[in-house]
């Protein structure tokens, strides 16, 4: 049994591991999965150098010359026929890695990737061990309620009984 629940761990860990790996290659910051490249995917790719710590396309401040003239560049670039990942490029030469709302999935950057899932994974093991240990607690408790009792506490007791009846 306890063969069979270090495998079930070791299953769930590594299917865990499988599956965060893939999202992370499989990542692609420029959206060039998609066959549509229009100025409003690219706005939702790059984050506004105003500080609103927002993507161009839901910067809310009025009058915003940043949001303005990303949107410019990029439906610019757009119409000059640029796929989405040279577009980014282009981004990313003007403003720095900054600008990208996805940070790219190498590099130093990679711990924001891999750092939610790892936590992930340490919540989980975490959660799993304190279940196990809470449920081996009753077993303790129990035998130590099943100790004899001592022989003339207990006619003591059965006598002031008898007295208060």
């Amino acid at each position: 049994m306890k063969l069979f629940r270090s495998q079930s761990v070791a299953v769930l860990i590594g299917s865990t591991l499988w599956l965060a790996l893939g999202g992370v290659l499989a990542a692609d910051p420029a959206g060039s999965s998609t066959p549509k490249t229009a100025a409003a995917t690219i706005e939702d790719s790059v984050m506004c150098q105003c500080g609103c710590n927002q993507t161009v396309s839901a910067c809310n401040h009025e009058g915003c010359e940043s949001k303005a003239e990303m949107q410019a560049m990029a439906e610019k670039e757009v119409a000059s026929g640029k796929d989405a990942a040279a577009i980014l490029q282009d981004f990313v030469l003007k403003y720095g890695t900054k600008v990208l709302a996805t940070p790219p999935p190498s590099g130093f950057n990679l711990t924001v990737w891999i750092l939610p899932i790892l936590g992930g994974m340490i919540g989980l093991f975490l959660a799993v061990t304190v279940v196990r240990r809470w449920r081996r607690v009753p077993a303790r408790v129990g035998a130590a309620a099943a100790t004899p009792v001592d022989p003339e506490m207990l006619a003591e007791v059965e006598e002031e009984m008898k007295r208060l009846v």
